[in-house]
């Protein structure tokens, strides 16, 4: 069960880390693929998209984490027993 958490916590911080440079990149930018020149409110846009798609790892993390909890407290409940 250790290797489970130290995985989880390993995986959030890769997603955490990503979504950052990621951001840090958007907002550094003046001017995108296209050509079209970045204002804030395009940024804060962009920024926007990214954050909607990570929001799918998220919810991943959320339900992996749920099912470590429960996991755990079982182990526990048996070790006592």
């Amino acid at each position: 069960m250790k290797f489970s958490w130290v995985f989880w916590w390993t995986i959030g911080a890769i997603e955490i880390l990503s979504f950052i440079g990621f951001a840090i990149f958007l907002w550094a930018r003046n001017v995108d693929a296209s050509g079209a020149i970045q204002t804030t409110e395009l940024k804060w846009i962009n920024i926007a998209v990214i954050g909607i798609a990570y929001l799918i790892p998220l919810i991943i993390q959320l339900i992996w984490l749920i099912i470590n909890l429960v996991f755990s407290r079982k182990q526990k409940a048996q070790a006592l027993n």
